[in-house]
């Protein structure tokens, strides 16, 4: 009987340390594809000595879901005949899903991420310089390819070409804590800086080269106005220069980007004038500040003097903005002992082109064209390993610069989002 007892003890303890050896790789495999998921290369950051574990022969697969449910005490677009100033609670989701491969001794990695989601939230219920829900890619419950692409590696992997259907918002004006609607701000001010016309995913090439550890350059030629017809005309183009630092043991990255749209803009001085480019610069950088502080900052303009058609509000009023700055916090939850857990705030306001401001538009003739303020909070919760909840808090004021007739009321928007990892 004793025998049979330590027999027993003995598969248990073996099961024991099976199940401990698959739990670290699940953890390890999250890790490879939200690491495929934020970037193209491992050049944004300096790689991680781990050899990535792979299902099926090669093929890393992530998955993973966003809910959003948004309120507001002031819709103030009635361009569909709804009541101005009046109350709205609306809701999205989002999926994605992602395969991603590296294939070894070669240097080349592919990816395909697949998105599908429904609702706009509460976009199309507000008109603003800068909307309140990055997120918000409402195709019907239809699966879309939102990226397809292939990078090589060479000379010693100090210099990556990518190429096919990219996004752009991801390889240029990134922030470590201002970079991730599903996890981090939802306001697009904090996203991305709203005065870079970044296209939407499409065709284009990507070329990073790391001549020394502490500097990336990249250079991106993409498809300016994204309907992959004619994709040497009309080319959006940005260039970026990354220096990663470590003062004092802290780290930081201080990126430095320039930009030129080639696709047609009007000048607002001479309305015949249809087939202008635009150009911006700008700044993003994030630094550890302590040990669970970090602080993030932008600054973005661009050419007043012209405007994208492309660019209009629901009820067809062109308008076009100059500068933008956001600056914010994150702190890491250890000190009140949720070492998981992230408070963030951020700060930001929207300038309007000052052309805009001297011609109007069809609708609004002598705009006061004030800048549009932005502040979000909000508070992410890791319920466990799958699952994060983050309470979200955005007031605006001045919305649309002071210009929608009837309503210039400051807009406070409460939201709750949940982000899935399957």
């Amino acid at each position: 009987m004793q025998s049979r007892i330590d027999a027993l003890e003995k598969k248990v303890a073996e099961q024991g340390e099976y199940i401990s050896k698959q739990q670290k790789e699940s953890v390890l495999q999250k890790e490879t594809i939200q690491t495929y998921e934020s970037r193209l290369s491992k050049f944004e950051e300096k790689p991680v000595p781990a050899e990535p574990p792979h299902f099926f022969d090669g093929f890393v697969f992530g998955l993973g879901g966003t809910l959003v449910a948004q309120g507001t005490d002031n819709a103030n677009d009635a361009s569909d005949g709804d009541q101005l100033k009046d109350s709205r609670t609306d809701a999205l989701y989002s999926i994605d899903l992602t395969l991603a491969r590296a294939f070894e001794g070669t240097g080349g990695n592919a990816f395909l991420h697949l998105e599908a989601g429904e609702g706009s939230g509460l976009e199309d219920d507000l008109v603003l310089y800068s909307n309140v829900n990055r997120d918000a890619a409402d195709n019907g419950g239809d699966v879309t390819v939102t990226e397809l692409w292939y990078e090589q590696k060479l000379f010693g992997e100090n210099v990556a070409v990518s190429f096919g259907k990219l996004d752009p918002t991801i390889l240029f004006d990134q922030s470590a804590v201002a970079h991730d609607e599903t996890r981090q701000f939802l306001g697009r001010i904090f996203r991305n800086s709203p005065v870079v016309e970044f296209p939407d995913n499409t065709a284009g090439v990507r070329v990073a080269a790391l001549p020394f550890e502490w500097l990336e350059l990249g250079y991106g030629y993409f498809d300016g106005d994204n309907d992959w017809e004619r994709i040497g005309d009309d080319g959006f183009n940005m260039g970026q220069a990354h220096l990663k630092t470590d003062f004092f043991g802290a780290a930081g990255n201080y990126r430095f980007y320039g930009w030129k749209n080639n696709a047609d803009h009007t000048k607002w001085s001479d309305p015949a004038a249809v087939e202008e480019a635009s150009y911006g610069f700008g700044l993003s950088f994030d630094q550890k500040l302590a040990q669970n502080i970090t602080g993030f900052c932008r600054y973005g303009w661009q050419d007043p003097d012209v405007y994208n058609p492309n660019l209009a509000t629901t009820d067809g009023q062109n308008f076009s903005l100059e500068e933008s700055w956001s600056a914010g916090l994150e702190f890491g939850g250890a000190p009140w002992k949720r070492e998981k857990d992230v408070l963030a705030l951020a700060l930001g306001q929207v300038f309007p082109s000052g052309e805009y401001k001297r011609f109007g538009s069809s609708t609004v003739l002598t705009p006061k064209a004030k800048p549009e303020g932005h502040f979000e909070l909000y508070y992410r919760i890791q319920v466990n390993e799958h699952l994060c909840v983050s309470p979200d808090l955005q007031y605006i004021w001045n919305p649309f610069g002071g210009d929608i007739p009837e309503d210039t009321e400051s807009i406070w928007v409460g939201g709750l989002r949940a982000q899935i990892n399957f």
